[in-house]
C-alpha cells in the first residue's frame, strides 16, 4: 500500500448551462435522442473563464476547506487535455496565482484518465519524501467542440475538481492499480491537432475540434475498463465484493451500465452524474467524488475504485481506501 489520505475534495463548474433542448436549435438532434443514447441532459460551458480559472477556483476552495496555506503544498499536479496555453502549464499558472511558492507543478496529459493517472503519481510522490500535494482535473472542452457536429457536440462539458492529499502512516491510500495506454488505437478519439507555422515547410492547418469513432471508443471502454479494475483488485488482494463504490469516468451512462453488468455488480455501486455535466474528461471523476463526499455517500473506512478511460487511448483503475 502507498499510504496517503485525501484531506479534502472540491469541484467547480461554470454557471452557464446548455440544455439538450438548446442544442436542438443548433443542430439536428433532440433531448430524447441525446438522453437515450448518453444519459446526458445538460452541460456547463465557460463564458469568460479558462481552464486555469476553473482550476484556481478548486484550489482555493480546497485550501479553505482544509485550512491549509498555499505554502503547505509540496507539489501541484493538473490533469488536463485542454490547457489555456502550451506554455506555461496550467499547473504552473495555478501555482503562481495561489502563491504556492514552495511547490513544484506540472501538467499530466492523459485525457479522460487524467485524474486517475495524476492521483497515482501523487501517491508515488507522497510515499517518498513529499508530505502534501494538490491534484486537480480541469477542462474547458467546449473550446474544442464543433458545435454543428451532433456526434461529439452533445457529449462534452466544462468543469474542474480535485483533492488535497497528504502522506500518512494510517492504513489508507492506494492499495492497487492498473494503468494502461493503447497508442495504436489513438486515432479513435482525437482533438487539438496543431498546424505548422514553420518557415521551412508548407503551412498546415490547425484543427482543434474533436473527432471520434464512437463505436470503437465504446467497445474499448466496455472491454478494457473491467480488465483494468480486475487487475487493480488482484494486485490489492481484494475482490469486487470488497469495493463499496465504483467511481467511473462519466462519459456515457450506457458505458457505465455495461461495465457494471460485465463485472456482475449492482448498478447502485456505480453512481452516475453525467446527466448534469456531460463528459468533463479529467474533471469528471473528481466532480463525482466531491458531490458524493458532500452527501456523505463517501466516508472514511470505505474501499473505492476510481477508473478512467478515454483519449490515448488510455485506461486506468485505482483501488483506494479512504
Amino acid at each position: 500500500m502507498e499510504n496517503f489520505s485525501i484531506v479534502a475534495s472540491d469541484h467547480y463548474v461554470p454557471s452557464r448551462i446548455v440544455t439538450n433542448d438548446e442544442l436542438s436549435h443548433m443542430m439536428t438532434t433532440s433531448d430524447e435522442w441525446i438522453t437515450s443514447r448518453t444519459g446526458i441532459r445538460q452541460r456547463h460551458v465557460v463564458m469568460d473563464e479558462g481552464t486555469t480559472d476553473l482550476a484556481v477556483r478548486v484550489a482555493e476552495g480546497l485550501l479553505t476547506k482544509a485550512q491549509w496555506s498555499a505554502d503547505d503544498l509540496d507539489f501541484i499536479i493538473v490533469g488536463t487535455m485542454s490547457p489555456d496555453t502550451l506554455m506555461p502549464s496550467v499547473a504552473a499558472a495555478v501555482q503562481g496565482r495561489i502563491g504556492a511558492n514552495k511547490a513544484f507543478a506540472f501538467d499530466l496529459s492523459a485525457a479522460c484518465s487524467g485524474l486517475v493517472f495524476s492521483l497515482s503519481m501523487a501517491a508515488s510522490l507522497l510515499s517518498n519524501r513529499y508530505r502534501r500535494g494538490l491534484v486537480i482535473g480541469t477542462e474547458t472542452l467546449s473550446r474544442l467542440v464543433d458545435w454543428t457536429d451532433r456526434t461529439t457536440a452533445v457529449l462534452f462539458g466544462d468543469g474542474a475538481a480535485g483533492f488535497l492529499v497528504q502522506a500518512t502512516q494510517d492504513p489508507v491510500g492506494l492499495m492497487g492499480e492498473q494503468l494502461a495506454t493503447f497508442g495504436s488505437e489513438g486515432k479513435a478519439l482525437t482533438a487539438g491537432q496543431l498546424g505548422s507555422q514553420s518557415a521551412f515547410t508548407e503551412p498546415t492547418a490547425t484543427e482543434l475540434s474533436f473527432s471520434m469513432n464512437g463505436r470503437q471508443v465504446y467497445n474499448f471502454a466496455t472491454r478494457q475498463v473491467p480488465d483494468a479494475i480486475q487487475s487493480a483488485l488482484k494486485r490489492s488482494g481484494l475482490t469486487l465484493q470488497d469495493v463499496d463504490v465504483f467511481l467511473l469516468h462519466q462519459a456515457n451512462a450506457r458505458i457505465i451500465q455495461s461495465i457494471a453488468k460485465h463485472l456482475k455488480q449492482p448498478l447502485e455501486k456505480f453512481p452516475i452524474n453525467v446527466g448534469d455535466y456531460g463528459n468533463t474528461s479529467a474533471a469528471s471523476i473528481g466532480i463525482l467524488y466531491s458531490e458524493l463526499a458532500k452527501q456523505d455517500v463517501l466516508h472514511p473506512g470505505q474501499t473505492i475504485v476510481l477508473a478512467g478511460f478515454g483519449g490515448g487511448l488510455t485506461a486506468g483503475a485505482l483501488v483506494v481506501r479512504i
